[in-house]
């Protein structure tokens, strides 16, 4: 079998609880054929309750999974050739409600953000890819927000490493939904955090980054007012500037509606905003020198409630997980406007939340 035959791996992380209103079973496990891009159910691993965001380590031979409204992470072996996984252990994240977790740079720890506790803790990674204990637990400071029940502490919602194509940080952008700030996290060579933090507009919500691949510049989809920040990023001290923030929902639009999902494209030439309640996804164009985002312009999502989107490998397709109707729905990208079109392709699965592809390895 040639490279280009060789099935890639998507691994699709779910709710699975009756609090959560949730039909998954697990971590489902597909073969994605990469010329035909037909998903085929190779496995759904059963775990711990709501298995709802996934990562895998460079040699994509682990992945590790959080399991949302508990206290517990958790890592599987990858088997090579079937992709199928094992459980390699759990472990304790000293918080409530996980919901977010990234590698850091050399792969030997685990951070996670814990949303309920307002904290970020930093677990360890064994020589096997086993997760050890918490070596550091990080509050993060500030005041709440206005919002009377969504911002009275603390929520951490993402820790994504700041690693793109010019740079390969240890720093972990953690948008703080509770406390309307970004925080820029690493840790010294002793082991100690450095906390960098910067205010959003009263009331913005930060939840989700992506990253420029070339210019120092991180993208903030602001849950609570539905809009996304640019902000200026300095690699060697931290600092954030914010830059530009546009709507990522049309003028007219005033019903229930907040962001989810944040993408880009892999030459920073569109970023993609998915909108919960309106049930789209907002094409921003992205200015070739600036990198500052346009008018947006907006795709149906064929479905109900779009937590989560993220492109394939190669960056030709977009996937939207519709947690509320079940099913992941395709689309391709015009390669001149970056719009997205419906394929017709659609992933039937409970309660989507994530997904993550092991791709084909040089």
């Amino acid at each position: 079998m040639t490279q280009a035959m060789i099935p890639i791996h998507a691994y699709v992380g779910c709710r699975t609880t009756r609090e959560r209103n949730a039909r998954g079973l697990g971590i489902s496990v597909y073969a994605v054929d990469p010329v035909t891009q037909r998903w085929d159910l190779i496995d759904i691993c059963a775990t711990l309750d709501n298995p709802s965001f996934l990562t895998l380590n460079a040699r994509q031979d682990v992945l590790y999974a959080i399991h949302g409204d508990g206290s517990e992470v958790s890592s599987y072996r990858v088997d090579d050739s079937t992709g199928r996984l094992s459980l390699l252990n759990r472990q304790a994240c000293e918080g409530r409600n996980p919901v977010h977790l990234a590698l850091s740079c050399d792969g030997s720890s685990l951070v996670v953000a814990n949303y309920a506790t307002g904290t970020i803790a930093r677990l360890t990674i064994g020589t096997e890819g086993e997760l050890g204990p918490v070596s550091s637990r990080v509050p993060l400071p500030g005041a709440p927000g206005p919002h009377r029940t969504e911002q009275t502490e603390s929520h951490p919602h993402q820790a994504s490493r700041y690693a793109t194509i010019r740079y390969n940080s240890n720093w972990h952008i953690v948008p703080d939904k509770g406390l309307d700030t970004v925080f820029a996290i690493q840790w010294t060579e002793k082991g100690e955090p450095r906390i960098v933090g910067h205010r959003c507009r009263a009331g913005a919500g930060p939840r989700h980054a992506a990253f420029h691949p070339m210019l120092p510049l991180v993208y903030v989809a602001n849950e609570l007012d539905s809009t996304v920040t640019v902000w200026g990023f300095d690699v060697f001290t931290g600092a954030l500037e914010p830059l530009h923030t546009v709507s990522v929902i049309p003028c007219d639009v005033h019903g229930d509606t907040s962001a989810a999902g944040i993408a880009i494209d892999p030459a920073g030439r569109s970023l993609y905003v998915s909108n919960r309640g309106h049930d789209s996804v907002a094409t921003l164009p992205l200015d070739g020198r600036s990198g500052i985002p346009g008018r947006p312009r907006w795709t149906d999502t064929q479905g109900n409630f779009p937590r989560f989107i993220c492109l394939d490998p190669s960056g030709s397709h977009l996937y939207v997980a519709n947690e509320r109707s079940d099913a992941i729905v395709q689309y391709t990208l015009d390669k001149a406007s970056g719009m997205p079109s419906p394929t017709g392709r659609t992933v039937h699965t409970g309660s989507p939340v994530c997904i993550v592809f092991k791709s084909i390895q040089e």
